[in-house]
């Protein structure tokens, strides 16, 4: 079993972070992993991508030509991933800022006022995890007990109040996809 997922916004949306916990927590459920982040030339403001490949065999190769699961956060990536998506494959929008248009029958999507519900959690730079949580049931390797694990390890030590934020919004994203 395997989960190819796509992961696009603009730098500074967080797109990186939230490959990380993806990695993380396919490595804390003793799974492989292929992580590789995309950075456009501007940094904040510019374009950031990354594929996460979680895979319960050995990965072969850590290209993504078609994706199981995607998360777009601005709309230049919901335009340049739309169509990398497999067929019966599911993309989590987020509908504050993006406009889906007539999109794809093939495919399921998801749009979630994500900045919204961060906004509402008094924190939008949350936006991604709620996008996180809204993607959780379409994935089956990594479920929320892992991401909480992941999490724990990526900012619990650290920073124990942003561990709490991040899990909240992730959480909220759960609540708002069902």
């Amino acid at each position: 079993m395997m989960d190819k997922i796509i992961l696009s916004g603009f730098g500074g949306q967080g797109v990186m972070f939230i490959g990380k916990v993806m990695a993380y927590a396919g490595l804390q459920g003793g799974l492989d992993v292929c992580w590789i982040p995309s950075y456009g030339p501007e940094m904040r403001g510019g374009t950031a991508n990354c594929s996460v490949i979680i895979a319960d065999q050995e990965i072969h190769s850590p290209v993504i030509e078609f994706a199981d699961a995607a998360i777009v956060l601005n709309q230049p990536s919901y335009d340049k991933f739309v169509s990398r998506i497999k067929p019966g494959g599911v993309m989590v929008v987020n509908s504050s800022i993006i406009s889906v248009g007539e999109g794809r029958s093939d495919i399921k999507i998801v749009e979630l006022p994500a900045s919204d519900i961060a906004n509402d959690l008094g924190r939008p730079a949350l936006a991604n995890m709620v996008c996180l949580g809204a993607l959780l049931p379409s994935l089956s390797l990594v479920g929320m007990e892992k991401v909480e694990k992941a999490m724990d390890v990526v900012v619990g030590k650290k920073k124990p109040e942003m561990y709490e934020m991040n899990v909240a919004a992730i959480r909220k994203g759960l609540e708002a996809a069902k």
